[in-house]
């Protein structure tokens, strides 16, 4: 039995040949660079590597120069189309309706289609390399795996967005996760590795590529990850975004008269490694350019590794604005290594990672600043995240909250048209909304789509610390397993 498996990226295609009787590789390649001037197949049979260069602008040729290379008279390795017994299709969402692998019919495709929207750049991609091989090998049975399935685990408290809970009754809005089939592998690997049973092991995996995510792993089962309704969520990637202030979607559709798809363009196809350094999307030509002298592609590497690894520093700084811990708590042998300021810490690991890096198909840091990271991860969780709220704070921080509540919802009753809540929000509301929306729910839309500057303005900084510091915590504590 032979087995085809498809992985149709945003701008790739990755395929194996599989004998499944003695589990052969019998033929592997990887389409790059789909949609630009340079891209090419690398075509791999017997360790032997065979280089197609040619313009592929879309999924559909892409699959059509696939299927040529596994027939070519030099390096392909099967005669007739018809050896192909099954193909297997890596899918991006499946939705809330997935948890496992299936075959592919007809209605399979129709929710791939209804979850569109949701991965723009992927599920047409998959969808055309699926009905590319049902063309050619209708009677083929094929099946897909969704990326979506691995994370049908996650706890409601981790899915659920803290928007009005109808939007995810009537359009399932909610985090999802993607790379579900990497995070998978690349767990139970880690335990084979470590010789440990999975259920036992606690770990964070990471997806890094055009495409990039990264999943907290309890047990084997995904608990939390950083994408969310869509792959556009979470580091920024390729030409995709990740997580930026929701404010800058709608402060640039004003001032640049953008309409939803053309933002939707942007955020998802114009954005990310290629936003930043104005190159390209592919990491090999961003470290060319960096080496060069490329300012622009320096930042954009700097800008991917600060946001991978940032939140460990940044903790630091919170808690000793705080009080919760001084500077010279941290441990000597942590700072004469990494620093002792955020900073510091940030610009030892971000130099450490590039230096130790470029040039490898691997990211890698040192043994010694790996050892002094770890000890960080240890003494934060210690001294930081198992850090028990005292009744005082927990009473400051409300007082904070209840106090700009009742400041602008006093304004709505009195008709306070100089108030921020008219100025900065009601104005700008439909007349829908004025009219069936209690000056209850007005306040509180208007406190929640504050940005963290907007929010200092209007309370003492250290209620918003605070704030930040416990969801911090308590995310962190939850997938450390303290919290059940």
């Amino acid at each position: 039995m032979k087995v085809l498996v498809v992985n149709c990226g945003s701008s790739s295609i990755k395929y194996q040949l599989i004998n499944m009787e003695n589990e052969e590789v019998m033929a592997k390649g990887y389409l790059e660079k789909i949609g630009l001037p340079d891209s090419f197949l690398t075509h791999t049979v017997n360790g032997e590597k065979h280089r197609i260069e040619k313009v592929i602008t879309n999924h559909e040729d892409g699959i059509k120069l696939v299927l040529d290379q596994l027939l070519d008279a030099n390096y392909g390795v099967i005669k007739d189309l018809k050896e192909i017994d099954a193909i297997g299709h890596r899918v991006v969402h499946g939705g809330e309706k997935f948890s496992d692998s299936v075959i592919i019919t007809d209605e399979v495709i129709d929710t791939m289609k209804e979850c569109i929207p949701l991965a723009p750049l992927h599920n047409p991609a998959g969808i055309t390399g699926i009905e590319a091989c049902r063309k050619v090998l209708p009677e083929v049975p094929m099946v897909g795996v969704f990326d979506t399935a691995f994370h049908q685990t996650l706890p409601e408290e981790a899915y659920i967005y803290a928007i009005p809970y109808e939007y995810y009754e009537k359009y399932r809005i909610r985090k999802y996760g993607f790379h579900g089939t990497s995070h998978k592998f690349v767990s139970r690997r880690v335990a084979e590795l470590m010789g440990k049973p999975l259920e036992d092991l606690k770990m964070v995996t990471c997806h890094l590529g055009q495409g990039g995510s990264l999943c907290a792993v309890k047990g084997g089962k995904s608990v939390d990850t950083s994408m969310g309704l869509t792959p556009l969520a979470g580091i920024p990637m390729g030409t995709r975004s990740g997580d930026i202030d929701p404010s800058i979607v709608t402060f640039l559709m004003k001032q640049e008269n953008l309409t939803p798809d053309e933002m939707d363009t942007i955020l998802n196809k114009k954005s990310g490694k290629l936003g930043v350094s104005g190159v390209s999307f592919d990491d090999r030509d961003i470290e060319a350019a960096a080496k060069e002298g490329n300012e622009r592609a320096k930042l954009a590497i700097d800008t991917f590794v600060y946001q991978v690894i940032g939140y460990i520093g940044r903790d630091i700084e919170d808690a000793i604005i705080l009080g919760k811990i001084k500077r010279e708590d941290i441990p000597k042998e942590i700072t004469d290594i990494l620093g002792s300021t955020n900073r510091e810490i940030m610009n030892t690991i971000i130099l450490d990672i590039i230096n130790n890096s470029l040039d490898k198909p691997y990211i890698k840091m040192s043994e010694e600043v790996y050892k002094a990271l770890f000890m960080l991860k240890d003494f934060n969780y210690n001294h930081i995240y198992k850090y028990s709220l005292t009744k005082d704070e927990y009473d400051r921080y409300s007082r904070g909250m209840k106090d700009i509540y009742h400041r602008y919802l006093l304004d709505i009753e009195n008709d306070n048209i100089d108030s921020l809540i008219y100025k900065d929000f009601l104005a700008h509301q439909s007349p829908n909304y004025l009219t069936n929306t209690s000056n209850k729910q007005k306040v509180i839309d208007f406190i929640a789509g504050m940005t963290d500057d907007y929010f200092v303005e209007q309370i003492s900084w250290k209620y918003l610390l605070f704030f930040l510091f416990c969801a911090k915590i308590l995310v962190i504590l939850i997938s450390k397993g303290a919290y059940h």
